[in-house]
């Protein structure tokens, strides 16, 4: 089911963030609109996958970065194609 919400485009990629540990961390693109997109595979708020969101907790900063690099062009790609419900 599709959210009626318009979907935000996900934040700029943050540098890090500061947890109760001593590394910082790379903050989440969550954006609180939770819906998979059935035709993507994306979530409509933050452009994640099912995946990608479970595993969040346990990715280290360079893998989290490499799917804050991917939002871009799969706001692009949701865009050109009217996939989402706006």
């Amino acid at each position: 089911m599709m959210s009626s919400l318009p979907a935000a485009p996900p934040p700029p990629v943050p540098s890090t963030t500061t947890t109760s540990s001593t590394a910082p961390t790379i903050a989440s693109p969550c954006v609180n609109v939770c819906s998979i997109d059935a035709r993507t595979g994306w979530c409509e708020g933050c452009l994640r996958t099912i995946d990608e969101i479970a595993a969040w907790g346990v990715l280290n900063n360079a893998q989290k970065r490499e799917v804050w690099k991917q939002l871009p062009q799969r706001r692009r790609a949701v865009d050109a194609t009217g996939s989402e419900t706006r």
